[in-house]
């Protein structure tokens, strides 16, 4: 009866249900654009470091010991970050997995090219596999194989041109290197290579870099300090190092790992084995004495929790460890209150267009009482009751809403296709559960703004109904 009764007005019918299909699809694109701006930022978050990682560095001032015993004696193990520290933090609530990072400087050179590698980064193996990478070219190196390079993206734009001291950032143009095949000469005695350079107030005529006979870069150095004479020191011998592989992306896709270069700490610790002995390594706290320790200090720690509810908690218990802790958390609950603010702000836009249409709903069933005054009255004298006549009037505002948040929501999800399609992008995105929940809103509302209606119905005098009609 109710179906019927919107059928015999179907115009009124139609723009009614046209009024709440535009609020209905409105208040879901809003907060689908608001979904989908938290979603993106939530993958970068997670693209920039993760959002259960907690970034454990040592206390105190790095290359110092700050730490001591009750006997005055120095301890760098309670302040620096070394394998027992790793054991202890695994053994924290919550804490799934913890993994060095060892960060270093090298010189590489290769023809007449010279890059100062200040983002170097040596991790575990199957750390670096379980990051998931694409690489444009190659791969990571296999377990126990000798020392090999993979290369950020960006890495080409940090090398510069010995002949016209010539770099990307002025010219545009990359160096003509193949990173893959190219014999990439490496010196990893960084403080060693520029004193023998002059960098610290030495003569430099004995320590020059030219052009070999294959057009590679060979590193001269004669001479040595004796007696008062102020020569350089002898250069540092330079390793070749091959590379592995070639991280994905453009030269101006930036990622996480653009500008580094990675490698297998195992590797690197042979590696420094092999140039260092018994020296120091640059980087590395040294006794008192001014021996290096035995023990490799790893640069920081890399910490996952199981969950990201978590995270406060075990950074906290870190902490408290006397480590410096960094993570995500403080902007992920920055950008979860920004979204809130855009979807309130969205769905307030869509929410206006909602209202117009509950305004018309109650519109349309005023109108069809008055029209329907007769209709009411005879249905009292023939006792209907009253609750039926209002449900009655309810039920047609319902059907109203119905139709309207069914077809609201299929237009809303063509919409959000559509811009997602156009811009190349997620930034529309409507949660499973708003699906049911819009359809769900729109007949409330729809019902809500026919209650007022319906109450005037129920209250008519049958006699007077009757009589006026």
């Amino acid at each position: 009866m109710a179906f019927g009764s919107l059928m015999k007005r179907k115009l009124r019918t139609f723009l009614t249900i046209l009024g709440v299909m535009i609020g209905i699809s409105s208040i879901i694109i809003m907060l689908g654009l608001g979904e989908g701006m938290k979603q993106e930022s939530m993958k970068m978050i997670e693209e920039y470091g993760g959002l259960r990682t907690v970034e454990v560095r040592e206390g105190g001032q790095p290359g110092s010991d700050q730490s001591s015993k009750s006997d005055g004696s120095s301890d760098p193990l309670d302040t620096k970050l070394t394998d027992n520290t790793i054991e202890t933090i695994s053994s924290i609530p919550h804490v799934e997995q913890v993994y060095p990072i060892l960060e270093f400087q090298a010189i590489i050179q290769t023809g007449a090219y010279m890059s100062s590698l200040y983002g170097g980064r040596a991790m575990p193996l199957d750390v670096l596999r379980d990051m998931n990478w694409e690489f444009a070219e190659g791969g990571w190196p296999n377990e126990g194989e000798e020392l090999q390079f993979v290369y950020g993206n960006m890495v080409l734009q940090d090398f510069q041109d010995l002949r016209g001291n010539a770099i990307y950032w002025s010219t545009g143009k990359l160096p003509d290197i193949d990173l893959m095949n190219d014999k990439m000469f490496t010196v990893f005695d960084v403080e060693a290579y520029e004193a023998s350079k002059g960098g610290s107030g030495q003569s430099s005529e004995t320590a020059v870099a030219v052009a070999g006979s294959d057009g590679g870069v060979v590193i001269t150095g004669t001479g040595s300090a004796d007696g008062g004479s102020q020569q350089a020191p002898q250069a540092p011998k330079k390793y070749i190092v091959p590379a592995a592989g070639v991280l994905a992306g453009d030269q101006d896709d930036y990622k996480e790992y653009s500008w580094n270069t990675y490698c297998d700490i195992e590797a690197l610790e042979r590696m420094f084995k092999k140039v260092f002995k018994n020296k120091p390594i640059p980087g590395q706290p040294l006794r008192k004495n001014g021996k290096p320790y035995k023990e490799l200090f790893y640069s920081s720690l890399r910490v996952i929790v199981d969950d990201i509810e978590n995270v406060t908690e075990v950074q906290n218990a870190i902490g408290d460890m006397g480590f410096q802790t960094t993570s995500n958390t403080e902007w992920i609950a920055q950008q979860e209150q920004q979204s809130k603010s855009q979807q309130a702000m969205l769905g307030g836009i869509g929410a206006v267009s909602l209202l117009v249409a509950a305004i018309g709903i109650a519109n349309t069933m005023m109108m069809s009482i008055y029209e329907r005054t007769k209709e009411i009255g005879v249905m009292k004298v023939l006792g209907c009751g009253l609750f039926d006549i209002q449900q009655l009037f309810l039920i047609e505002a319902g059907i109203i809403g119905l139709f309207g948040g069914a077809i609201g929501l299929i237009i809303s999800v063509i919409i959000c296709a559509v811009i997602n399609k156009v811009s190349g992008m997620q930034i529309a995105i409507i949660p499973p559960w708003m699906y049911l929940a819009s359809i769900v809103f729109a007949v409330l509302v729809s019902m809500g703004a026919g209650f007022a209606p319906s109450r005037r119905a129920m209250k008519l005098s049958a006699l007077e109904a009757i009589r006026n009609n």
